[in-house]
């Protein structure tokens, strides 16, 4: 693929009629510090970051690599490599590389009764147009699929392309889809290790067990525990232990190697020493502070 490449394409009622049409679609790849976007954009395309624009299309815009800044009348975000974004009608928008990095992207303009339809039903919406889905070989083959389309000049694969656009657009919404109960998949899970942790914080459990009870091998949850949480299975279950320690330690009738005891650590120094190193303080003097 060269650096650059750009198609706008004639439309008759026939193609319009159709349901779903290719308006246009390209591809260009961004050096850092080059001007954007080039002066190649027609004039009801073309905008600046201080403009913006409305478009009165749907236009998908897809980059694969470098990063940069996307905002909407309803959404902003900064962009990754891997992201989707999608432009509505209407919706004024402005987007734009990193300068320092810059960016290759893709995009197509499509419009009919189709697109109309599934944002009517919300399998899109102008609250959430970014997703990331990744640098997918599948998604950017249909991209180049189209753009190859177009390079034959022949009037009647319009239909096709608008075929291969609607492929796009549904392997596009499954993979959010799929993205979005997978997440939910992990947070359930998520949850339920942060229950059994909190149920069994008096008894001889661990994050091994955590695994077993969850039916996920320990490895991958300790990955995905602590992607969460931003601290392993066996750091939050001891973070859990001091912070109930803490409470213990407000009632004077209980020794400090009770607590220790109770809270099932292999010994008293044991639990003092890691007591210091989480609070800064000793089980002892934590508890004379607690009781002024």
């Amino acid at each position: 693929m060269k650096n650059e490449y750009y198609k706008y394409l004639c439309v008759s009622e026939e193609d319009a009629n159709w349901g779903l049409y290719v308006l246009y679609v390209g591809y260009t790849s961004v050096a850092a510090y080059a001007r954007y976007p080039q002066e190649y954009y027609p004039s009801h395309h073309y905008f600046t970051w201080k403009s913006g624009r409305v478009l009165d299309e749907y236009q998908i815009l897809y980059i694969t690599r470098g990063e940069g800044f996307f905002e909407s009348d309803s959404h902003k975000q900064k962009i990754t490599a891997g992201t989707v974004i999608i432009l509505f009608p209407g919706e004024k928008h402005r987007y734009i590389p990193d300068p320092e990095i810059g960016w290759d992207e893709y995009w197509i303009g499509i419009r009919g009764s189709i697109i109309d339809n599934h944002v009517q039903h919300k399998f899109f919406n102008r609250e959430n147009p970014c997703f990331n889905v990744g640098v997918n070989e599948k998604v950017i083959n249909l991209f180049n699929l189209i753009i190859d389309k177009t390079k034959m000049q022949n009037k009647e694969d319009q239909p096709m392309m608008s075929g291969i656009a609607l492929h796009l657009l549904g392997i596009l919404y499954c993979m959010v889809k799929q993205k979005s109960e997978e997440s939910e998949q992990k947070d359930r899970m998520i949850n339920q290790a942060r229950v059994l942790f909190s149920s069994n914080i008096s008894n001889d459990f661990s994050p091994k067990k955590a695994a077993e009870e969850l039916k996920i091998g320990y490895s991958l949850f300790r990955k995905l525990f602590k992607s969460y949480t931003g601290l392993s299975p066996g750091q939050y279950f001891i973070q859990m232990k001091i912070e109930k320690a803490k409470d213990l330690l407000t009632n004077q009738n209980l020794s400090i190697k009770e607590i220790a005891y109770d809270l099932k650590f292999d010994s008293c120094f044991y639990f003092s020493k890691l007591f210091k190193q989480k609070t800064g303080m000793s089980p002892t003097i934590y508890r004379k502070r607690a009781a002024y």
